[in-house]
């Protein structure tokens, strides 16, 4: 391992652009993505479809940012899409009745955050598969959603909470896009510079050895999770404020998307392995393959398909990664 990595820092030195593609590979496939669908199509390379891409994205990269903390711990969460749309009609139908809109946000994020951090604990304390857990709370969301809305559509939602998903600061900069840049950023100082972060790694790369060393595994899986649920609550919070109203099937496929961003971005499904800077640039690139389809008329049945397979060579990528450093 050593020796291969001396001759990869070798070799950037000697071809400054090559080491700097290497490192950047994702960002490189994001760059020619945009080329080929500007040459394509005149109507990609707008100011309107730009902006339009990051603000179909938010909901994506919200949920992105708290499972690449799970992947990275060598966990998955498969909830996320049905935790968004549990508190999402919970807050809506909150606010439709009258509550503040602080409180019908806050609503989505204690019942997103305290749903995650309950799985968390079923995980880290009682050591059931996360795979599991997370399943069952794909199915317990989804299904008291479907019961709290009886598969109806929650509309009446204040103008001034619509605000968060379709407002712009001085007329340019969507609001909904600077959260989730900001969250972003408040996630990659969390995974660079703090002890949290530093555990977070740890415990994807070698559990019993961070055991060993008094880190305290548990909380940390237990925190991520918590995690993960407070970012779907967050997409939750943008999407229905993007709709204007709260559907029992938002979210559907919300995690498959997420942990899509999270491996595409360079995040590993065995864990250690991942970065808030590869998973963003992820979320683009699913976010620019959907656009992309739609402005050249490609049916949108294929639309999943490609994705998946795009997900698909990643998951590869990632596991012939993995082999290779074994080896």
């Amino acid at each position: 391992m050593k020796k291969s990595t001396d001759a990869v820092i070798a070799q950037n030195k000697q071809n400054p652009v090559a080491g700097f593609l290497s490192q950047n590979i994702i960002l490189a496939a994001l760059v020619v993505m945009c080329l080929i669908l500007t040459i394509c199509t005149p109507r990609f390379l707008t100011v309107k479809n730009i902006m339009n891409i990051l603000m179909q994205s938010t909901t994506m990269g919200m949920a992105a940012v708290g499972m690449t903390y799970v992947v990275i711990t060598g966990g998955i969460d498969l909830s996320v899409g049905s935790v968004l749309a549990l508190s999402a009609a919970l807050g809506a139908a909150a606010m439709k009745n009258g509550a503040p809109v602080v409180i019908g946000v806050l609503i989505m994020l204690s019942v997103s955050t305290a749903f995650g951090f309950i799985q968390g604990i079923l995980i880290s304390r009682l050591k059931v598969p996360a795979f599991i857990v997370t399943l069952a709370g794909m199915s317990i969301g989804r299904g008291f959603t479907l019961v709290f809305t009886q598969g109806k559509t929650i509309s009446g939602i204040p103008k001034s909470y619509q605000l968060i998903g379709n407002g712009y600061i001085a007329g340019v900069i969507p609001i909904a896009v600077l959260i989730m840049f900001l969250v972003y950023l408040v996630a990659f100082y969390v995974l660079k510079f703090t002890t949290f972060g530093r555990g977070i790694y740890a415990l994807g790369g070698n559990r019993e050895a961070t055991e060993l060393s008094g880190i305290h595994t548990k909380r940390i899986e237990m925190c991520v999770y918590g995690v993960s649920g407070f970012t779907a609550g967050l997409a939750a919070m943008i999407l229905t404020a993007r709709l204007g109203t709260a559907v029992s099937t938002a979210g559907d496929c919300l995690e498959m998307d997420a942990i899509g961003a999270a491996v595409i971005g360079g995040a590993s499904l065995a864990g250690g392995r991942g970065t808030m800077k590869g998973t963003l640039v992820g979320v683009l690139i699913l976010s620019v393959l959907n656009n992309g389809m739609n402005l050249l008329n490609v049916n949108t049945f294929y639309t999943g398909v490609v994705r998946g397979v795009v997900i698909l060579i990643a998951v590869l990528l990632d596991t012939l990664k993995n082999r290779n450093e074994l080896a």
